[in-house]
């Protein structure tokens, strides 16, 4: 190439062209669905772990994954008996049927190993970003409604444009091709030869701001003698997630936090997830506090609003609880209750509700007043796991409220 040309030759890809046939999109499309799938099958714990919890959204979490393996005809190595369809003299005399179980691999019996091929596993790494990402795809404030006059806004980023300039990472390369075929035939020498001052197209992104309305969400938390490290940490990282949910999907969303014992204080966001506290347990206390901020700073017209309540289920003066909670109700879209407890450790206390789950009495007594009530959603906490489930719980779009109702 000599000083004054500036055409640049050379392969854009030298993979084998099969690689982005159909088939291989098909291919690449099914593999990318069974990395999805086994994300998910694994969220209950990766979103359980403290390591996630306290990171900053950098940390790389490592997923075991099975490889996906192409089904196609092979020969036995083993020279074993083989199995057919409609065949004579097969080891079934051809009566196999669909769905029948042919054989298992890699598995040994007793203490002998097995000489069947095993599966493939590899590790997908993702961020914990990539995870909130598929964690909050089917996440929202339920029933949330138009009010107020200062509208929330939830942003997201869209591929709609394309530009002669921008990272590499984002280089269209179907554009940047069909921009060099152009401008060669243009030339009378049709060709995929590339210029980088003129044919080079990248994607590039616009904020997509979608209007959202006013909400205020109340975080509660028990903070009295009886809330071990058990409870505490359960509590802790439903609140993280639910905030962490709140921050990214809704911009300008107030969250108001509360902690209790006898007595309930509104504290700032470091001392509600770092408070440990001591006394007797009124939980109403912590309900009279959020109805007297909602009665100073958020008039039910203009905003909605969901108080979310974390306690063990020991509690004075229950009855109270109920009518503060249906005070609450007139005014929420949603009130949620969340037991954390260790599950399989009751005492005589206990009471089993309708559908045999066993709750403490604060939690027995809502699930026999609110039980027929959409709008109150409660869930029991017992182990990490529980987490994840809870969230999708309290956090179900209103067209999974409908159909599970």
């Amino acid at each position: 190439m000599n000083e004054k040309d500036t055409t640049f030759r050379f392969f854009i890809n030298a993979e084998p062209w099969d690689l982005h046939s159909g088939r291989a999109r098909r291919d690449i499309a099914r593999h990318d669905q069974r990395v999805r799938e086994t994300l998910r099958g694994n969220l209950s714990d990766i979103v359980s772990n403290e390591d996630i919890v306290t990171s900053d959204g950098q940390k790389i979490i490592r997923v075991p994954i099975r490889g996906l393996e192409l089904p196609r005809f092979r020969f036995d190595p083993y020279d074993e008996k083989h199995y057919g369809q409609g065949n004579e003299g097969t080891k079934d005399n051809g009566q196999t049927q669909p769905g029948t179980i042919l054989g298992k691999t890699g598995e040994g019996s007793g203490n002998q190993a097995g000489h069947e091929p095993g599966t493939d596993v590899y590790e997908a790494e993702f961020t914990v970003d990539d995870i909130l990402e598929m964690m909050f795809e089917d996440l929202a404030l339920p029933d949330i409604e138009e009010r107020g006059r200062d509208q929330l806004v939830k942003s997201s980023l869209e591929y709609t444009t394309v530009r002669k300039t921008g990272p590499w990472a984002n280089l269209d390369s179907r554009r940047t091709l069909i921009e060099a075929y152009k401008r060669n035939a243009k030339m009378g020498k049709p060709g995929w030869d590339i210029d980088e001052t003129q044919d080079l197209r990248f994607k590039s992104w616009e904020e997509k701001l979608d209007p959202q309305t006013n909400a205020v969400i109340f975080a509660m938390r028990d903070v009295s003698g009886s809330m071990g490290d058990h409870e505490a940490y359960l509590a802790r990282t439903f609140f993280t997630w639910m905030v962490r949910f709140l921050r990214k999907q809704y911009s300008g969303v107030d969250i108001a936090f509360i902690t209790c014992h006898t007595e309930a204080q509104e504290v700032d966001e470091q001392t509600f997830f770092h408070l440990s506290g001591s006394g007797g347990t009124r939980m109403g206390s912590a309900y009279q506090k959020a109805l007297e901020i909602i009665d100073n700073r958020y008039n039910p017209s203009s905003w909605n609003i969901y108080p979310y309540l974390f306690s063990d289920g020991y509690n004075w003066d229950d009855e109270a609880c109920v009518l503060l909670v249906k005070k609450l109700l007139d005014v929420s879209n949603q009130v949620g209750y969340g037991e954390v407890n260790h599950y399989g450790h009751w005492d005589g206390d206990h009471s089993f509700g309708q559908d045999g789950q066993s709750w403490a009495p604060l939690g027995a007594l809502y699930d026999r007043t609110f039980r027929s009530d959409e709008r109150f959603v409660m869930s029991q906490f017992g182990a990490k796991e529980d987490v994840w489930p809870g969230l999708k719980q309290f956090l179900r779009k209103r067209h999974e409220v409908l159909a599970t109702a």
